[in-house]
């Protein structure tokens, strides 16, 4: 079936699911698969609970009218992504062109995402990445989950390997586009921090082709690099040319004053003042759009961070920072500098190890030990067989569960406690 078919069908049914355990009534199903799902096996599962139509790439053992067969799920249901994103281009009917930001970078991504989208819904109907679907299934998701009175679409890009967000963009078609940093993630997929430079850079590039706008974190040196050459570049940070700020107070909560003619200063809810980058960028693509300062300010003193993602929690007299959601070297050493910053004379600190790292991870993990070894701490537990490989002095389990009985046993009040690890460390658990 063409992709114009299927297209028209999905307007008469624009909710895609991939899981039939979450599908309802009318859903389009789409039999993905990948080394450890197969979905072409749940196809009549998913017609039994009421899908309109499943399009699958395996000849199913029924006869139903309802299957759209296909050469391959995946790159049907991204061409699908394209062929409506191109609805947006403006012309047609005398649409006005909906801005697409995409938003890339190895740490802040998704509180960046966040706060834009706060920032933009203040005035304009906006679209964006629901939690973390950044990857190759999320991204095309995202896009057709973009509706016809959309005015402005923010769609987040994640990736651990050489032109992953390249191929992204040819679907996603950015306008506008934003690299928050580049750091130490990922590093088993691109292979290098010069990869991981070029890896995300592929969005400028994009940009760049296109004579798109680009949003430049002028505190990020890799960042202004592969910014060069690119016309419509606007240039945010503590020295950026266009839109500038400050760090008023990071303890607990960061508190950012931007400079110049047009002062503002903003009490946001978001600890760590590694966070700077994340609001400025927010600030510059309001003002960018013409979003009024006062909405500005209101949006992101608005946001309050979820998800295991830089949230202070107070329990039992405690103070926590759960940033439990992902780690690398980078947003790794960012905590701790900040942690250790803080006013508090009880501080524990609770680390689980950082993936995909590659043949780096041994050096990585140890250097992490050795900046913990640079301050003074009431107590540290690494979590994880990465951490146990290295030589320290400090409390060490398997998982967060050891980890929680450890301290379930303290019995702390009034400490400080920073909670971070990878993912799949699940250190959120560490509280439970």
């Amino acid at each position: 079936m063409r992709i114009e078919d299927i297209y028209k069908i999905y307007l008469q049914y624009p909710s895609i699911q991939t899981d039939t355990r979450k599908l309802q009534k009318n859903d389009l199903f789409f039999a993905l698969k990948g080394d450890n799902f197969n979905g072409n096996l749940f196809a009549k599962e998913a017609l039994e609970k009421g899908a309109a139509y499943v399009v699958a790439d395996e000849k199913p053992s029924f006869s139903n009218g309802r299957i759209i067969q296909t050469g391959n799920v995946l790159k049907t249901l991204q061409e699908l992504a394209l062929f409506h994103r191109q609805h947006f281009n403006g012309g047609a009917g005398n649409r006005t062109a909906v801005p697409f930001i995409a938003i890339t970078g190895s740490n802040g991504k998704t509180t960046t995402k966040e706060l834009l989208h706060e920032v933009l819904s203040s005035t304009y109907i906006t679209y964006t990445t629901q939690g973390n679907l950044n990857n190759h299934i999320g991204v095309p998701l995202t896009i057709l989950k973009v509706k016809d009175d959309a005015q402005m679409a923010v769609i987040e890009m994640g990736a651990n390997h050489l032109r992953e967000i390249a191929g992204y963009c040819e679907y996603a078609m950015p306008t506008h586009g934003l690299i928050t940093n580049r750091g130490k993630a990922h590093l088993e997929g691109f292979g290098s921090l010069d990869n991981v430079k070029k890896g995300k850079g592929e969005l400028f590039d994009y940009l760049r082709e296109h004579g798109g706008t680009a949003f430049v974190n002028a505190d990020d040196a890799a960042v202004v690099e592969v910014s060069s050459g690119i016309n419509k570049a606007i240039f945010y940070g503590h020295e950026g040319r266009d839109v500038s700020g400050r760090i008023m107070k990071s303890d607990p909560f960061l508190e950012v004053q931007i400079e110049g003619p047009a002062s503002l200063d903003i009490k946001t809810n978001l600890v760590g003042d590694y966070n700077f980058s994340n609001v400025i960028a927010a600030v510059c693509v309001g003002r960018h759009f013409r979003v009024d300062d006062e909405k500005i300010k209101k949006a992101i003193e608005n946001y309050t961070p979820s998800n295991s993602r830089s949230q202070l929690i107070t329990r039992d007299g405690n103070t926590i920072i759960l940033d439990a959601y992902n780690a690398n070297p980078s947003s790794m050493k960012a905590a701790i500098e900040n942690f250790a910053n803080m006013a508090g004379d009880k501080k524990v600190l609770l680390l689980g190890a950082m993936m995909e790292l590659g043949q780096e991870s041994e050096q990585e993990h140890a250097a992490i030990v050795s900046l913990v070894d640079h301050y003074s701490w009431f107590a540290v537990v690494f979590v994880g067989e990465n951490f146990k490989k290295i030589p320290h002095q400090y409390i060490s389990y398997d998982n967060a569960l050891q980890a929680r009985e450890w301290l379930q046993k303290q019995q702390l009040a009034n400490a400080q406690l920073l909670i971070k690890g990878s993912r799949s460390m699940q250190m959120e658990k560490v509280l439970e």
